[in-house]
C-alpha cells in the first residue's frame, strides 16, 4: 500500500530524500504539494503515493537529480509531461491511477530501469516504451492488454515482464524472441495453450496460474513454475533427477570440488540485483 492512504487515515504526506539520505515528510494542503518541495533541487527519492492528486505541476522537472518517483495510487489520468524530463529517474511507479497511454515524450527517460503501470486502464502496449532499451523491470499487470508489439524485442535490457490479469487470449509469440527474460508472470489471462519455452534459456520463474490450460508450459529444468499442476510436475521432475546414476568417481586426480548439477532451485536473480524492485516502501529499494 501506498503511504498517505485515503481520507480518514490522517493528513496526506509526501516522503522526500536527499542526496545524504536524510528523510523528510511534507504534509500536503488538499491536492496541493507545499511550495518548498521544489526548492530542494537535490532530491533523489520523492514518494507521492496515495496523495489524492489529479495532476502534477511544471515544476516537477526543476528535480534533476530524481531517481525514484512513487505516484502510485493518485487519480492522474495522464502521464505529467514535466515527468518526462527528469534524465536521472531510474524507479517510477504509476500503479493504480487512470492512465489509458503514455505521451511520446515518455521515451525520453533513457536512465529508466524500472516501471510499474500495474491497475491501470491501458488496451494497448505503450510505444513509447520500445525505446527504452535499459528498462529491465516493467509491471503491466491488472490492465487491458490483449496483444503485444512485435517490437518488444527492442527492449534488449528486459529481465522481468509482469501481464498477469490481462485480456490474452493466446501467448504471445513475441515473447519468444525475449532470450534474456528471467521472470514472465501471466497469470489471470485466457490462454489454453503454452509453446516450448526451452528457447527462453535464462528464464528463472513463469507464473501461469489460473489461465485454462491443462498442463504445466515445456520449460528448462532450472525454471521455478507457479500454477495449476506445477508443485506435481516439479516434484516429478526432482525425483527424476535425483533418480540418474551419478558419474562414476576418478579414483586418481579426480576434481577435488566438482562442479554442482544443475537442480530446480536456481537463483531467481543475481545478488545485488535491484532492479526488480518492489513497490514503494519496501526494503532494499534504491
Amino acid at each position: 500500500m501506498g503511504s498517505g492512504g485515503s481520507a480518514g487515515r490522517g493528513p496526506r504526506v509526501a516522503v522526500a530524500e536527499g542526496p545524504e539520505g536524510l528523510e523528510q515528510r511534507l504534509e500536503l494542503r488538499g491536492r496541493q504539494l507545499p511550495e518548498e518541495l521544489w526548492a530542494q533541487r537535490g532530491l533523489r527519492k520523492l514518494y507521492l503515493s496515495g496523495a489524492g492528486l489529479r495532476d502534477l505541476p511544471p515544476e516537477l522537472d526543476s528535480l534533476q537529480h530524481l531517481r525514484t518517483l512513487a505516484l502510485d495510487g493518485n487519480e492522474l489520468l495522464e502521464v505529467p509531461e514535466a515527468l518526462c524530463y527528469l534524465p536521472r529517474l531510474a524507479h517510477l511507479y504509476l500503479g493504480r491511477n487512470g492512465l489509458q497511454g503514455l505521451p511520446p515524450a515518455f521515451a525520453r527517460l533513457q536512465n529508466l530501469r524500472c516501471l510499474w503501470l500495474e491497475g491501470n486502464f491501458l488496451a494497448r502496449f505503450p510505444l513509447a516504451l520500445l525505446r527504452l532499451p535499459e528498462l529491465r523491470s516493467l509491471q503491466l499487470g491488472d490492465n487491458r492488454l490483449s496483444r503485444l508489439p512485435e517490437g518488444l524485442p527492442r527492449m534488449a535490457g528486459l529481465r522481468g515482464l509482469w501481464l498477469y490479469g490481462n485480456r490474452f487470449e493466446e501467448f504471445p509469440p513475441v515473447l519468444l524472441r525475449l532470450a534474456r527474460l528471467r521472470v514472465l508472470d501471466l497469470d489471470r489471462n485466457r490462454i489454453a495453450r503454452f509453446p516450448d519455452l526451452l528457447c527462453l534459456a535464462e528464464l528463472s520463474l513463469l507464473s501461469y496460474d489460473h489461465n485454462p490450460v491443462r498442463r504445466p508450459p515445456r520449460v528448462a529444468r532450472s525454471v521455478r513454475l507457479v500454477g495449476e499442476g506445477a508443485q506435481e510436475f516439479m516434484e516429478a521432475r526432482r525425483e527424476r533427477l535425483q533418480s540418474l546414476p551419478k558419474p562414476e568417481e576418478e579414483e586418481e586426480e579426480g576434481p577435488e570440488n566438482p562442479a554442482a548439477a544443475p537442480g530446480d532451485e536456481s537463483p531467481l536473480l543475481e545478488n545485488g540485483e535491484s532492479d526488480f524492485a518492489a513497490p514503494p516502501g519496501s526494503p532494499g529499494e534504491t
